[in-house]
């Protein structure tokens, strides 16, 4: 889902590579993808690396990027990876580019796309952590099934129409809730929860943040959405906070709740912005902030987010067109 998110937006976007190179799995080698109304035919990882390309845009997991990213780097290709696999790596830079594109430079050519969670969660909190300094994040996701993919969008407009024999989640998940995104690791936290946790530290560059999440599927087709209460060092004004989310690029602020006016993902799909409302004071903590925060998971939450590192690259001269 999301590598057709990315043909999608390459095309709005209006990228037109002089080659492209499709890359799939042995059984999809030799059928065609177009783009941008011209036919290419799927070739295989190994034609790829032979090819000699500029950049490889990964969105095919964490094995395989292990395997095969580092072969790209070493011949001078960038890799911008869309899986866990190099997110917390030293070494590679987690990138958000109205946050952090100065990460990357030439030496980096495995670039990580941050979890998708993370991403719209940090293009919020990012302008607020310049200005107030972050203490403490507490967030809960209420992530679509898209995020899982095909397979879990199928079980649930089968449990629709009554047949419950496809099973990607372990409950059915039409009118349910599952408390459980990703694996469970030993401290009974979700990976998907300790992504939120470890990456947002080091896209915002600070260990000290403090940062608790519970990460929820919720039976939506697309689009995440997030509760966040962030507690700061300095005081702050609700007019401030609008003041600062407004003048970022990126975000758009939907916040009337007087007239039924805040952020939901039926309504921002298949958009690139960040939405933020519900903003209000904490009334039982100091310096705290309630917000709501809604994004399109496959869009600005995976491919749009590694095109525009793709875009950096070109405008920085770091690759020739």
């Amino acid at each position: 889902m999301v590598g057709q998110k990315m043909i999608q937006v390459l095309e709005e976007r209006n990228i037109i590579p002089n080659t492209f190179y499709p890359v799939a799995s042995s059984k999809s080698v030799g059928k065609k993808i177009k783009l941008n109304d011209k036919e290419h035919t799927v070739v295989d990882l190994q034609t790829a690396l032979e090819a000699g390309v500029d950049v490889a845009i990964f969105s095919a997991g964490g094995s395989t990027s292990l395997e095969w990213a580092p072969r790209f780097a070493k011949k001078g290709t960038f890799v911008i990876d869309n899986s866990s696999a190099w997110r917390m790596n030293p070494d590679c830079p987690l990138v958000v580019p109205e946050i952090n594109r100065e990460t990357i430079t030439q030496d980096t050519k495995i670039i990580a796309n941050p979890n998708c969670s993370t991403i719209q969660m940090v293009m919020a909190l990012a302008p607020l952590h310049k200005v107030f300094r972050i203490r403490r994040i507490v967030v809960s996701t209420y992530q679509s099934i898209s995020g899982t993919g095909k397979a879990a969008v199928d079980q649930m407009m089968d449990e629709r129409n009554g047949k419950f024999d496809n099973k990607v989640y372990p409950h059915q998940i039409d009118m349910n809730c599952l408390p459980h995104c990703d694996v469970f690791l030993d401290n009974d936290y979700t990976k998907e929860e300790m992504k939120l946790v470890n990456e947002t530290r080091k896209i915002l560059r600070d260990d000290e943040i403090g940062v608790t999440a519970t990460a929820v599927r919720v039976p939506v087709m697309g689009g995440h959405s997030e509760s966040v209460n962030v507690e700061f060092n300095h005081e702050f004004t609700i007019p401030r906070v609008r003041q600062l989310l407004s003048a970022s690029p990126g975000i758009a602020l939907i916040d009337k709740p007087s007239e039924n006016e805040y952020p939901m993902p039926f309504y921002q799909a298949d958009t690139d912005e960040v939405y933020v409302g519900r903003l209000r004071r904490d009334e039982s903590q100091h310096a705290a902030l309630n917000m709501w925060i809604v994004s399109d998971n496959l869009r600005k939450g995976a491919a749009t987010n590694a095109v525009q590192i793709l875009e950096y690259l070109v405008q920085s001269s770091m690759i020739k067109v």
